[in-house]
């Protein structure tokens, strides 16, 4: 394997390229790594290499010319080299890259500095663009580190234990078991008493387990790709239910206090869709209820009738499942009769997430909603109808949920149940 390293700061490596297993496999031969300092492919006696952007802008970029020259002198050297360019514009790296990366045998990697190249550099002469993540380093140095770390440890022979390669994080699409080592009791932590059992088919299936738990607690978007057998699946569906139990959410679906087209506070009118439909959201992704405010009496007496035909007459027999599901509809008079409600239930008032069209107010990330509800806190989601909720229920929220909002314009009127479907989803969904 071979890597040819572009960088205006060749002496960045010197050090990691001489210690640990990659410094091993560069002395045994198993990996190439060649340094290439792009001032030497400069022609002007100052080697210059950087120049200011078109357009005017802050910082320089990296000309064109001493970089070409610099690629065109390496392919060279092998007819069929992969161009790398470490960019935060890239595709973010991970294993599966790392393993479709050791493939090629032949790395050119192009380090940026400042501001980074020139785009004619990028389109017409790199084959592939890699991001180490979501942040900003000094240059692609570091990140191109990371990639040779990772790829090398692929190379048969660089890792003297092969089994060691197939059990890291990543190797079979799940992140690694926990580690022990001694003494046994470390100030009174000790280790799991399986580890220590010398039953060898249970130390496997307890570190098997304990994989698919960390890979579903942290990264359960890995999940998808893992290969799973029978029993994995099983464990999972286990810890789903674990997780499910934690979780104390509540929907509220307001007909009043909302606000009509022009603005002015008003009550709406009760529909038979919102009540089945968010009912089977509801029971599906485990809610604690559904309420549904209505203070008009003759639109909650339609509701009450329909509910006790779907509960209690004809509908319950022929329709058990949603039955099911309407058994978590509380019809109420007010938000302030649902808060006393969850507070009766759970012992303490609620976190109220409010739902909001208009990106109107500091919004909240799914990802922080979700560590919220997982935390045991009881969760209150209200959804409002008409045109959205007036602004005193606004006010008596805690935390805002970012807007849904399609990819083609700004047109974004989805009926609550659909809205309600999305968020919900995005809140107890899995692979979130």
């Amino acid at each position: 394997m071979v890597f040819d390293l572009i960088t205006i700061f060749p002496e960045y490596f010197e050090s990691p390229l001489k210690v640990g297993l990659l410094g091993k496999a560069i002395q045994k031969g198993l990996l190439k790594v060649r340094l290439h300092n792009l001032r030497d492919f400069a022609t002007d006696k100052h080697r210059t290499v950087d120049d200011k952007p078109f357009g005017g802008g802050e910082g320089m970029l990296l000309k064109p010319e001493p970089l070409y020259r610099a690629i065109e002198a390496l392919k060279k050297e092998s007819p069929e080299p992969w161009v790398v360019y470490l960019s935060p514009q890239g595709r973010l790296f991970n294993q599966e890259v790392a393993r479709e990366l050791l493939a090629k045998k032949h790395l050119i990697l192009i380090c940026g500095r400042y501001e980074g190249i020139d785009e004619r550099i990028r389109q017409y002469f790199v084959d592939d663009e890699i991001s180490i993540g979501d942040y900003v380093l000094f240059g692609g140095e570091a990140a191109a580190l990371v990639l040779i770390e990772t790829v090398a440890r692929l190379v048969p022979g660089v890792v003297g234990c092969e089994d060691s390669v197939k059990r890291d994080s990543f190797a079979e699409g799940l992140l690694k078991h926990p580690q022990y080592t001694r003494p046994r009791d470390f100030m009174g932590y000790t280790v799991p008493e399986v580890l220590l059992s010398g039953d060898h088919a249970r130390i496997e299936r307890f570190r098997r387990e304990e994989s698919l738990r960390i890979t579903f607690e942290k990264r359960p978007d890995l999940l998808a790709k893992a290969s799973l057998t029978d029993e994995d699946r099983a464990f999972l569906e286990k810890l789903k239910r674990e997780k499910a139990r934690k979780a104390k959410v509540y929907a509220a679906l307001l007909h009043y206090p909302v606000l009509n087209k022009e603005g002015r506070k008003i009550a709406s009118s009760f529909t038979n869709l919102d009540l089945h439909d968010i009912a089977r959201v509801a029971r599906t992704y485990g809610l604690k209820a559904y309420f549904i405010v209505q203070p008009l009496s003759d639109q909650r007496a339609i509701m009450e009738e329909m509910l006790e035909f779907w509960l209690s007459g004809p509908g319950a027999k022929h329709n058990p499942d949603r039955r099911e599901a309407l058994s978590l509809v509380r019809p109420v008079h007010s938000l302030n009769e649902v808060i006393e409600e969850i507070r009766k239930i759970e012992g303490h008032d609620p976190v109220i997430l409010a739902t909001d069209a208009r990106p109107l107010r500091k919004t909240f990330s799914y990802e922080e909603a979700r560590g919220l509800i997982f935390s045991g806190k009881p969760v209150l989601v209200l959804f409002g109808t008409a045109w959205g909720l007036a602004d005193e229920v606004l006010d008596k929220s805690h935390y805002f949920l970012l807007p849904i909002s399609g990819r083609l314009d700004e047109y974004n009127h989805l009926s609550v149940r659909s809205a309600a479907s999305i968020i919900i989803d995005r809140l107890l969904g899995e692979g979130r």
